[in-house]
């Protein structure tokens, strides 16, 4: 049987850059702009928002993202899937909507066969069909270990933009997804276990969330990848300027995910991304299992959404910066 996951160290969005570590290499970056670019930029790499958005009239801004990985589960077809609308996830999360993307795709030439590529380009053009986005080339090189993603632009209405940074005190944090597709995918890797429930929840497209929360007047937005559910709002709450209290107990997770902690199928990446969080973070009565899930390393996760919007469970809220830009609440019940 084709093990794909095994053809990559990592998995999905576990695979990223830890995130202490990135912003060290783009610390010297921020502020740099080069020649004169044509346009406005409204959304750089300050505060490391999920895409960069341009305007170019009064009414219409460009949204411009790029997102790859390596295999997150065997199934050729579904990992185009799950590539695909983690790419597009990017535009939503900003309240645009995708225009057009381009493939990119990297394959060891002496690993699976090119027809193994073919369906991984045919999970992604499907889930770009879905989301009535044109697909139009791209780009592909040889190298060690499958990638593939895509580089998307869409458009955006730039007075209702939905930015990392627009975070205000009293306002209610909602999530669209469940968490734990990180662990559930770590324990797929080293067993073959499958779990269609996380498939169904990575392949699912924040469209219809991004839609309601930009209808509703959400102007602070991103998405839940691979820094996890607490590198994200501790990204949110700093660039913000406030802080993020988190209702545990509010918390969806995906079915079987506790089981998959418990039992030790925690990638690297989470634990990195606790280690990143912690000196930052009022833990509360939090043990270590949900400490490790809450900063489970997702992959094309929900909308973390300053506001409400109908579906999403409310898990949090935001209040003036305290001592802690994230403080964990209601963990007490939660240990396993």
């Amino acid at each position: 049987m084709l093990r794909l996951t095994h053809y990559a160290q990592g998995g999905g969005c576990a695979c990223k850059i830890p995130a202490g570590e990135l912003e060290a290499v783009l610390a010297g970056l921020t502020g740099m702009t080069g020649g004169t670019p044509q346009g406005d930029l409204l959304v750089g790499l300050d505060t490391g928002d999920d895409a960069a958005v341009v305007r170019i009239s009064a009414g219409q801004a460009v949204v411009s993202t790029a997102d790859f990985f390596t295999p997150v589960v065997d199934d050729p077809y579904d990992w185009g899937r799950v590539a695909a609308a983690n790419a597009l996830s990017d535009v939503y999360a900003m309240g645009g909507r995708p225009l057009v993307a381009l493939n990119l795709l990297c394959w060891p030439r002496e690993g699976p066969s090119y027809d193994v590529a073919g369906e991984v380009l045919r999970g992604g053009a499907d889930i770009a069909a879905k989301a009535g986005c044109h697909l139009a080339g791209g780009h592909s090189v040889h190298g060690p270990e499958p990638l593939y993603g895509m580089a998307v632009t869409g458009l955006a209405d730039p007075d209702r933009l939905m930015r990392n940074d627009a975070g205000r005190p009293g306002l209610p944090l909602s999530l669209t997804k469940p968490i734990g597709s990180g662990v559930l995918n770590n324990r797929h890797k080293a067993t073959g276990e499958t779990f269609p429930q996380a498939v169904e929840v990575m392949t699912a497209l924040n469209a219809d969330a991004a839609a309601l929360a930009t209808a509703a007047g959400v102007r602070c937005a991103t998405d839940v990848t691979g820094f996890g559910l607490l590198g994200h709002l501790y990204k949110l709450a700093r660039a913000s300027g406030v802080t993020a209290e988190l209702d545990a107990a509010a918390v969806p997770v995906i079915e079987g995910a506790w089981e998959a902690i418990r039992d030790g199928y925690v990638p690297g990446g989470s634990r990195r991304n606790l280690e990143w969080v912690a000196p930052h973070l009022d833990p509360g009565d939090a043990g270590e299992h949900l400490l490790l899930l809450l900063a489970d390393a997702q992959t094309s996760g929900g909308l973390l959404i300053a506001g409400e919007i109908p579906g999403a469970p409310v898990i949090g809220r935001l209040t003036p910066r305290g001592e802690h830009p994230v403080v964990i609440r209601g963990a007490a019940h939660l240990r396993v």
